[in-house]
C-alpha cells in the first residue's frame, strides 16, 4: 500500500512539472507587403496587424498552434528607392484575413514553472489560408470591380518568448508568408491599367509584433483511495 502511494505521488510530481499545456492570447504589431509595388525591404512594417493565438504544448520543446490574423497591407511607389518604381507612382491598399496552423519548436526547454526554463528562442513551421480582395473587372480606378479570393501561403518564422509574470508570457515574433498568387496588389494582366511588375514573382507579406499569452491547464493526476 505504501509503495503504491509513493508511486502515485511520484507520477503526479513528474507529470505536473511538465508545465501548463494550454496557451491563449493576442497578437499586435505591424505588417508589410513585398511585391511589385513600393519598397523592396523584407521587414518594413507600415500597417497594423492584430490577431488571436492558441497553443497546445506537447512537451517543453514542441507546441501545436493555431492563429487568426487580420492585417492591412499597403504599398506606394513614391516610398521606393527604386527610381523606376518611384516614377511609375502606383499604390494600393488591401486587407488580409489569415488562419494558420503549425508547429512551434523551442530551441531550449520551456517551462514557466521552472525559473531556469522561462525563456527561449523558437522556430515556426505552418500552413496558412488567407482571404483578400482582387480586381476582376473595370478599366480604371473609377469603375473597378472587386471580388474576395482565398489562397494559401507557406509561412515560417522566428521568435523569442519569456515569462512576464505569474502565468503570463510575452514573445517577439516575425512571421513571413510566401503566397501562391501575384494579385494581392491588384495586379491583373487582363486589365491594361493593372499590367505591371514581374508575372513570375509571387507576392509575400510579413507580420512582425508582440504576443501576450496566458498559460493554463496541467496534465491530470487522479488516484482512487483504498
Amino acid at each position: 500500500m505504501k509503495n503504491n502511494i509513493l508511486l502515485i505521488a511520484f507520477i503526479c510530481i513528474t507529470t505536473t512539472s511538465i508545465s501548463q499545456i494550454h496557451e491563449i492570447g493576442i497578437m499586435v504589431g505591424g505588417s508589410n507587403y513585398i511585391g511589385d509595388i513600393g519598397k523592396e525591404n523584407y521587414i518594413n512594417p507600415n500597417s497594423l496587424m492584430g490577431g488571436l493565438i492558441y497553443k497546445w504544448n506537447k512537451n517543453p520543446r514542441l507546441s501545436f498552434r493555431g492563429t487568426f490574423t487580420f492585417a492591412q497591407i499597403e504599398a506606394d511607389d513614391k516610398n521606393s528607392s527604386n527610381l523606376a518604381r518611384y516614377n511609375r507612382g502606383i499604390k494600393f491598399t488591401n486587407s488580409i484575413k489569415e488562419l494558420a496552423i503549425g508547429l512551434e519548436f523551442n530551441y531550449f526547454e520551456y517551462n514557466l514553472d521552472d525559473f531556469r526554463k522561462t525563456s527561449t528562442p523558437y522556430l515556426l513551421f505552418e500552413i496558412a489560408a488567407f482571404n483578400y480582395k482582387t480586381i476582376v473587372g473595370g478599366t480604371d480606378s473609377s469603375n473597378y470591380e472587386y471580388e474576395a479570393n482565398t489562397s494559401f501561403a507557406v509561412p515560417f518564422g522566428v521568435g523569442y518568448k519569456t515569462k512576464l509574470f505569474g502565468d503570463f508570457a510575452i514573445a517577439i515574433e516575425l512571421r513571413a508568408r510566401y503566397t501562391f498568387v501575384d494579385d494581392i496588389d491588384y495586379n491583373n494582366y487582363e486589365i491594361k491599367a493593372l499590367q505591371f511588375g514581374n508575372p513570375d514573382s509571387n507576392d509575400w507579406y510579413i507580420f512582425s509584433g508582440i504576443n501576450l499569452v496566458y498559460t493554463f491547464g496541467r496534465p491530470p493526476c487522479y488516484a482512487t483511495p483504498y
